[in-house]
């Protein structure tokens, strides 16, 4: 079983991925969730907590299902 310093990290990294896929930037994700764009990096780097409500406003923003990026074993053919 994962420890769930493990999961956050896991999560970031999916979110990172899609962003990445969907050829977004992390300045036009950020301003979509009404953040900075630092404070947004941080979230990807995982310095800062990501919570719940940010959690599913990046999941709309990059338009997948939340449970989506909770997997461990996310395959590129689920994002697109």
């Amino acid at each position: 079983m994962m420890k769930p310093e493990a999961k956050a990290k896991l999560v970031v990294k999916n979110i990172r991925r899609v962003r990445a896929l969907r050829n977004y930037t992390q300045e036009y994700v950020a301003g979509k969730i009404g953040i900075s764009q630092n404070a947004y990096s941080k979230l990807e780097l995982g310095s800062h907590k990501l919570s719940l409500e940010r959690f599913f406003q990046i999941a709309d923003v990059l338009d997948i299902e939340c449970t989506i990026l909770l997997r461990h074993d996310l395959e590129k053919g689920e994002i697109e």
